[in-house]
Order: structure tokens, then C-alpha cells, then sequence
């Protein structure tokens, strides 16, 4: 795609007019048009200026910078980067620092990159380690699959709606991201998601958070879901990470994560019994 079509594209995904963008750049409409008709070329500078503006992603900007022959503007390094050794080790401390509760450190494809020891536990708990391995890594794969978490989610339906919902969104401020679109269709391919309605609704006016619910051979564990971003970050890989916790909704699921957490899975029921 060219410079001028990401434009265009852009603006439209944002819901933005030619006028409106360009009061909002201090741009103005006839240099805004002749830069989307592609008779005018953007600087690097203006590339920059319209993306802050439309809210693009770091990614898409570097893309959408190359497009216009330009290069990136932004690094993009892995998290075992060598310049991102302070970065894993502060994410490192977050994570240790939820125990004994679960939490993840999880891309804009919703793959794990890091996860504590409370995570791994509940996981080895409910799913055979060679199964969720072919999950890649992946929570959403995780949660969503037949195989996986789902069949030991009490609020099935709420939950997932809720999931969708939140990927479609995702999609939608990503304008498209084919990484998350392939996702989104091999998610939808699974028994049973079709039906599910496209909107998960609004919760009870008594329902201040919904939780999610999962049922353990320990008992039932409710669940509310924080998620965290790095503030202002100018290399990609940070932009798109996200710390997710859960924290127990009850007394009891405090309990048992602690024991999930001091003890090998085998070993709890006799432990809670005394």
C-alpha cells in the first residue's frame, strides 16, 4: 500500500473527515488532499505529525514511513534484546511481585512472553503441559480452545463475548492488523464461537466487574482482570506489551492460589483438607 492510500486509510479508520483532520494537524485541506491523491509527498516530519494525530501504532508508523521511502523511526527489539535487559528485568519484578496471584506479560497477538510462577501453576494445574504447548504460547488460544481453559470456565459465554469483543476493538484501533485478523478467524473456527452473539453485552446494574470463573478439582476460583501498558514508549516491542493479573474476586480463591502456589498440584487437595 503507498504512503498516500495509508493516509486515507488511517483517516477513515479513525472516523476522521479531510477537514477535521487537518484543524486537528494544523494542516491545511488542500495540502491534506493532495497528500491522500498522492500529488503532493509527505516529508518524514509530516508522516510523523498525521500518525500522532490519527493515534497510529508505532508498527504502522514505521510501515507507513518505509512506504513513503523513508526509514524507521522507531527500534523494534525483542524483549531478550540486549538493550532490553533493564526493561525484563523491571516486568521480571512486577510479575514476582503479583505472586501469588497470576500474571502475564502478553504482545499485541496476545502471546506470552513472560508469565510467574502462579500463572505457570494454574495452567500445569488444569491443562496437560504437551497440550498447552500447541497453544504456542498463545492466551487467547488458551483460553478459547475446546481443549484448553474453556472447559473449565464456569461464565463460558459472558467470558468469551467478553474476549471477542475486546479483539474486535483491537482490531478496530489496529485498523486491521492481519496478525490479529488471522487470529480472529482461527479463533471464530472453533465449535461453538459462532453462536455466541457478537456483542457480550452490559453486566447487571449490580455487577460492578465480571468476573472470570474457573472451575479447579480445589474448588471454584473468581477471578478480576487488570491490565497494565508501559507508558510512552518509543521502541515497538514495549508499545505493544501488556502486564496482565488476575486478582482473586473472594476470600477462598485467595486461598487456594496459595496453595496452588506453595505446592505441586498433587499435593494440595491433602494439603486445603487440613
Amino acid at each position: 500500500m503507498t504512503a498516500a492510500a495509508l493516509l486515507v486509510s488511517w483517516r477513515k479508520a479513525r472516523h476522521l473527515s479531510q477537514l477535521e483532520l487537518s484543524a486537528a494537524a494544523g494542516v491545511s485541506q488542500r495540502h491534506l488532499s493532495f497528500l491522500e491523491t498522492g500529488r503532493s509527498s509527505a516529508s518524514r516530519e509530516m508522516i510523523i505529525h498525521l500518525a500522532i494525530e490519527l493515534d497510529v501504532p508505532l508498527r504502522d508508523r514505521n510501515t507507513w514511513l518505509r512506504a513513503a521511502g523513508y526509514a524507521d523511526a522507531y527500534t523494534h527489539n525483542g524483549l531478550d534484546h540486549q538493550s532490553m535487559t533493564q526493561v525484563k528485568g523491571v516486568l521480571q519484578t512486577m510479575l514476582d511481585a503479583h505472586e501469588p496471584f497470576p500474571a502475564y506479560v502478553v504482545d499485541r497477538t496476545w502471546t506470552m512472553l513472560m508469565s510467574n510462577t502462579p500463572a505457570q501453576a494454574l495452567t500445569s494445574l488444569l491443562i496437560d503441559p504437551d497440550l498447552a504447548q500447541s497453544f504456542q504460547g498463545n492466551l487467547l488460544r488458551l483460553v478459547m480452545h475446546p481443549d484448553g481453559l474453556r472447559q473449565h470456565i464456569v461464565n463460558w459465554p459472558t467470558l468469551a463475548g467478553t474476549l471477542l469483543h475486546r479483539l474486535k476493538q483491537e482490531l478496530v484501533e489496529r485498523n486491521g492488523d492481519q496478525d490479529l485478523t488471522q487470529l480472529l478467524e482461527e479463533i471464530m473456527g472453533y465449535p461453538g464461537l459462532s453462536d455466541l452473539p457478537s456483542d457480550p453485552g452490559l453486566p447487571a446494574s449490580s455487577d460492578l466487574l465480571v468476573p472470570m470463573i474457573i472451575a479447579t478439582p480445589l474448588g471454584n476460583l473468581s477471578f478480576l482482570t487488570t491490565i497494565a501498558t508501559i507508558g510512552a514508549p518509543y521502541d515497538v516491542t514495549l508499545e505493544e506489551l501488556r502486564l496482565e493479573t488476575l486478582l482473586p474476586a473472594d476470600r477462598e480463591t485467595g486461598t487456594i492460589l496459595r496453595s496452588i502456589t506453595r505446592s505441586p498440584p498433587g499435593d494440595l487437595s491433602e494439603e486445603l483438607a487440613e
